[in-house]
């Protein structure tokens, strides 16, 4: 693989991950991009405030970055971008890279549409910055890929003798296979589906195919939070055309055999995995949740890969599958500060993700504390993110880390460290002012819990909402049923809080977000990154008890958590 040198212009003969030829302004950044809240899928433009490219077009680019982060769903938003022809001309990646890569790959299977992806190594890589404009082109002796054996069974999938649907997904289930260097494929226990979020008209497209392809999943199904509370939009006055489509995309899913459970939380279920079953989950705060907490084995699979393997029931036997890719590739010690609040976790979990931010940490410095369900969904959400890991250890918390086990043996391992002036760098960039305005108060990134909706009531109780703050928690049908069973639903309602059901605050629409809002405030890591991006407004970040300060006193947090001044 060879690569001219120019300071203007350059050749790279590179290895492709999607084969093809392409040339254009090079658009450089060595910080990884989450497409889902980070790309405009109709423009093509960076949205994402915290990224280098931040309002920058990709449209036509050569766009070098070293990978994908953050939502499964960016496979959805480039497939979008790909229909609209607003993609970039090539992507180049340092590090193996699975979500965008699956969108290219849907796109040449649906529609015919494609764009080469090259893959260089990390030093190669760096030298593109000094390069203005790129032609990208496969190296000519292309390394070697590992045969993938199917099973009788897996060449019936790919015959005529199953629904075309079948087939489409079972190809596509092979060609990921092949880029993942998998030698064979595994059963799927369940399938959670991250695709049945809008993103456009071509992910409402894929589901319809399918539908109508006779596509019937094999194993049990789960759909994740789509865009749109299915039942009340009407009343709560979302976009008509917008809310349709949205529903209509959830429908087909349901038409295909999946449950309508509609959350981004969906080890809060009963059905959730076991510790050591092969699942197929895909919304990156679940993968990651599924992985380190549960001890349930999945790959961060991309939107459109997820359901294709609940139609097929196979997936390769690559990533967090096999043990190997399991371990720890980092250490982190985090020096935890005394009388910690629920704050702590979202920060840490984003913290920790940025310092990996593709590799499987192990964190020590945690083993007294005692974090809870809702903790750790609020810190895997957050590292989820800023990394593209699949999953984390916290010694003496999560299963498969109740000590450091092999790495502490192994010295080669780096080491780092978090402290509480990391965090308050976190907490600085989440809010950037203080004592603000409020105009809502978005709680809910991930679903809100039975636990935290109870928390929540305990916190309001004997207060008055200010009338000029919104607070409005997303929760599943699941969650919203026990709370309004437990009384815990009336009395949120008499302090004056809406729900939005079905829906999460990543894909929630106006007037959900009330369009004279200035001001969000929320407890969520994950939306204090992605908040500003997809609803065009100003987020803040505090703790729970602190976003019902501010929906009493209408103001943000005037100072720091005080464990963070200490």
């Amino acid at each position: 693989m060879q690569s001219s040198a120019s300071s203007s212009s350059s050749t790279l003969n590179a290895e492709m991950l999607i084969d093809g030829k392409a040339e254009g302004p090079v658009l450089f950044a060595d910080t990884a991009l989450s497409f889902w809240g980070g790309v405009d899928p109709e423009t093509g433009i960076v949205i994402d405030q915290a990224h280098p490219l931040h309002g920058r077009s990709i449209a036509g680019a050569i766009l070098a970055i070293p990978g994908g982060r953050g939502s499964c769903t960016g496979s959805a938003v480039l497939m979008q971008l790909i229909a609209n022809g607003k993609a970039p001309a090539g992507l180049v990646f340092c590090q193996r890279e699975e979500i965008l890569t699956l969108g290219v790959i849907v796109a040449e299977e649906m529609y015919g549409l494609s764009i080469p992806v090259a893959i260089v190594e990390p030093e190669r890589f760096a030298a593109l910055a000094q390069v203005d404009r790129l032609s990208i082109e496969p190296d000519p002796a292309p390394a070697r890929q590992i045969e993938l054996n199917l099973t009788d069974h897996d060449r019936h999938l790919l015959s005529s003798d199953v629904p075309k649907a079948t087939q489409a997904a079972m190809r596509i289930v092979t060609r990921m296979a092949g880029l993942l260097n998998a030698e064979r494929l595994i059963d799927i226990r369940q399938v959670h589906v991250d695709g049945c979020i809008y993103t456009g008209p071509a992910s409402l497209d894929f589901a319809e195919r399918l539908a109508a392809w006779g596509g019937r999943v094999t194993v049990p199904t789960s759909l994740n939070a789509i865009s749109v509370d299915q039942q009340r939009w009407r009343e709560q006055g979302t976009d008509p055309t917008l809310s349709k489509a949205a529903s209509a995309l959830g429908d087909a899913y349901v038409r295909m055999g999946a449950t309508p459970t509609f959350t981004c939380a969906p080890y809060q279920l009963e059905s959730r995995p076991a510790e050591g079953e092969d699942i197929a989950w895909a919304e990156s705060n679940a993968v990651v949740y599924a992985n380190s907490v549960l001890g349930a084995r999945t790959m961060k699979y991309p939107d459109f890969f997820d359901i294709c393997i609940a139609l097929t029931g196979r997936a390769p036997l690559a990533g967090c599958h096999l043990d190997e890719n399991r371990k720890a590739g980092l250490v982190i010690d985090v020096r935890c500060p005394d009388d910690i609040d629920d704050s702590f976790w979202p920060l840490l979990g984003y913290r920790i993700g940025t310092l990996a931010p593709n590799i499987v940490p192990a964190i020590t410095g945690l083993e007294a504390t005692t974090p809870t369900a809702d903790d750790l969904k609020a810190f895997g959400a957050a590292f989820a993110t800023t990394s593209a890991a699949p999953m984390f250890h916290i010694v003496g918390v999560t299963p498969e880390a109740p000590t450091l086990g092999d790495a502490a043996s192994r010295p080669d391992l780096p080491h780092l460290s978090v402290t509480a002036s990391d965090l308050s760098v976190v907490w600085n960039g989440f809010n950037p002012t203080l004592g603000d305005t409020v105009d809502l108060v978005a709680l809910g990134n991930p679903h809100f819990s039975f636990e935290e909706c109870r928390a929540l009531a305990a916190l309001c109780r004997d207060r008055v909402k200010h009338p000029d703050v919104t607070l409005t928690l997303t929760v599943s049908r699941t969650t919203y049923d026990r709370i309004v069973e437990a009384g815990i639903y009336a009395e949120l309602e008499a302090f004056g809080a809406t729900f939005v059901r079905d829906a999460c605050w990543c894909t929630v629409m106006q007037p959900i977000v009330p369009p004279a809002a200035r001001l969000i405030l929320t407890n969520s890591g994950k939306y204090a990154h992605y908040g500003p991006g997809l609803s065009g407004k100003q987020v803040r970040f505090a703790a729970l008890s602190a976003c019902v300060e501010a929906a009493v006193s209408g103001r943000s947090p005037d100072a720091p958590a005080l464990w963070l001044a200490h």
